[in-house]
């Protein structure tokens, strides 16, 4: 032990010794360098900050006479245009009282002048993606709401409780600072149990490999139809968001649409898989999953729905088993997936060269990245909902995250291996080799356009995750007949879809995607409707005829290991 710590104190002392390591700890996106890109672009041109100055200062001045205007009661219109629709200013207080309303309107003012002053700047490439969303981050932070001498909230619960806020308040902040690496909780631990609130549809774990463990789910209808159903989570985060909760599970709504469904549960790995590579995904992973399915239901052909990363890993392993000549995949569904990376959105600013080389030299030492930097980055791409309204809510109010079963699923996060985790930066996001046929996996060449079965493409048009436009530019390159859908909800309200007043979608009507993605939207039919709706009859179209349901789960050689949700989705 004191060999191994030894060890472990002489690696932190080189990282820290080498600049380029130091720098990667303190700064591991790089953001340094885009503000140092324009600083001197901005230094060059002073005549811009001048203007830009001088504007935010005459527009702040007719702001605080807008405001002066309201505190003796009149109606005077500040210089800045508000957004209508934002919940965080519903309280009358923004409007009727003079501060508050200036100081929205100073925000508002800031903000544009922030945003001015940035697209000023001449930048690189890279460095214009950092610097944009570092604004956003900065304009969000320095929102009214977010502050108690700037949110009317703050006052009122004061009055409310007594003082008793600032008290909770200030104990949700040491705790959150000490247990949860100073971010606010957004939810209360035990509120949702995995196993009995969450990933509960009944099934039994038939097959397990050091980094999937396979479900198979009890049918629920006397009849289902004969080719089984393989679902594909990505392992970023566990697989119950496809099994949230009853009325809120894809997986129950197609066992009760009469589906033989299975379900790929991943390992949370740790350092003793800092090794395994994209190719041990793909081949441990779905490739697995599909053979013993197969060898289950004793069907020549498996439907495949992937979600996220766990779609391109089954387009993949779709491609790959063309490859081989194995003709294994019915149907492909892909929901909120890309294949084509030359529109990353927000996730861009994560994936430049710099900074996944960084990145890979932090993950060294445990050959792994942490959850918690999985998690944190995700929710800073929608930092209003996820940061700074608990914020608000946790430390400001002093109240306890209201119980969410999206967000207890979000919490969980997992970590990532070393070597899959470059390896899936580089060759999907920096060199996009799928979508330009170079991808390269378990010895194989693969191309999107060798994805030739039936596929169903479901995106969501306000996904941050994966652009709807980007899922697009994938989806068109598919070779086979494509359907492609657009729902109108986020990245995982779009797989958490089910039948509401609320849900609409959008489809075209020939199976040939136009050549843009708004020229298809343009085209588009609406329906009011959840595309699990629409997705439902297409899935049972290439399902084949209906049978008896199966007596028994599992096979003589795949039998029943151990309940749903199995072993690996519970370990941390």
């Amino acid at each position: 032990m004191l060999r191994r710590q030894a060890a472990g104190l002489v690696r932190d002392l080189r990282e820290l010794a080498d600049p380029e390591g130091l720098v990667a700890k303190v700064d591991p996106v790089g953001f340094g360098g885009a503000l140092g890109e324009a600083a001197k672009s901005l230094a060059a041109s002073p005549g811009a900050v001048l203007r830009t100055g001088l504007g935010f200062g005459v527009d702040s001045v007719r702001a605080a006479a807008a405001a002066a205007s309201r505190a003796v009661g009149g109606t005077t219109t500040g210089p800045a245009s508000l957004p209508e629709r934002d919940k965080r200013y519903a309280d009358p207080a923004w409007e009727g009282n003079a501060w508050y309303y200036f100081a929205r309107q100073e925000h508002a003012l800031l903000a544009d002048r922030l945003t001015e002053l940035s697209q000023a700047a001449q930048v690189s490439p890279v460095a214009r993606r950092k610097l944009d969303w570092l604004v956003g981050q900065a304009i969000e932070a320095l929102a009214p709401p977010n502050s108690i001498v700037t949110n009317p909230a703050w006052p009122k619960k004061i009055i409310d409780t007594g003082g008793l806020n600032v008290v909770r308040g200030a104990r949700n902040l040491l705790r959150d600072a000490v247990q949860n690496r100073g971010m606010p909780r957004q939810v209360t631990p035990g509120q949702y149990v995995v196993g009995k609130d969450l990933a509960v549809t009944p099934g039994q774990v038939v097959y397990r490999n050091r980094l999937i463990e396979l479900i198979q789910y009890e049918p629920q209808t006397a009849k289902v139809h004969e080719i089984p159903l393989l679902m594909s989570p990505p392992w970023i985060n566990k697989y119950y968001i496809m099994d949230l909760a009853p009325g809120k599970s894809l997986v129950e709504w197609a066992v009760r649409h009469g589906h033989t469904v299975f379900m790929i549960s991943y390992r949370n790995p740790d350092s003793a898989l800092a090794d395994v590579t994209m190719s041990d995904y793909l081949l441990e992973g779905p490739v697995a999953a599909i053979d013993v399915v197969r060898e289950i239901t004793g069907q020549d052909r498996v439907n495949v729905a992937g979600l996220c990363l766990g779609g391109a890993l089954s387009a993949a392993a779709t491609a790959w088993l063309e490859a081989k000549g194995r003709q294994s995949v019915n149907s492909l569904t892909l929901m909120n997936t890309l294949l084509d990376y030359t529109g990353p959105g927000q996730l861009g600013v994560f994936t430049d060269e710099k900074t996944v080389n960084r990145l890979e030299r932090s993950m060294r030492k445990d050959g792994y990245l942490p959850a918690s930097s999985m998690k944190t980055t995700f929710d800073l791409l929608r930092a209003t909902d996820l940061v700074w309204n608990y914020v608000v809510n946790d430390w400001m109010l002093g109240e306890d995250p209201k119980p969410f079963d999206m967000l207890s699923w979000n919490s969980d996060s997992t970590r990532m291996p070393a070597a899959m985790q470059t390896e899936y930066l580089r060759t999907l996001y920096l060199e996009n080799r799928f979508a330009e046929g170079k991808l390269e996996l378990a010895g194989e060449r693969l191309d999107v356009a060798d994805v030739r079965p039936d596929s169903y493409v479901i995106c969501a048009e306000s996904d941050h995750i994966a652009p709807w436009r980007s899922v697009y530019t994938g989806a068109a390159k598919i070779g086979g007949t494509v359907r492609f859908v657009l729902s109108n909800s986020g990245h995982i309200a779009g797989v958490v879809n089910p039948p509401s007043p609320k849900s609409r979608h959008w489809f075209g009507e020939s199976d040939d995607l136009p050549a843009s993605p708004d020229e298809w939207r343009d085209d588009a039919g609406e329906r009011k409707a959840s595309w699990w709706e629409d997705w439902t009859p297409w899935i049972a179209e290439h399902a084949g005829k209906e049978v008896a349901a199966p007596k028994r789960i599992g096979s003589d050689t795949y039998p029943p290991l151990e309940p749903a949700p199995g072993r690996y989705v519970l370990k941390g």
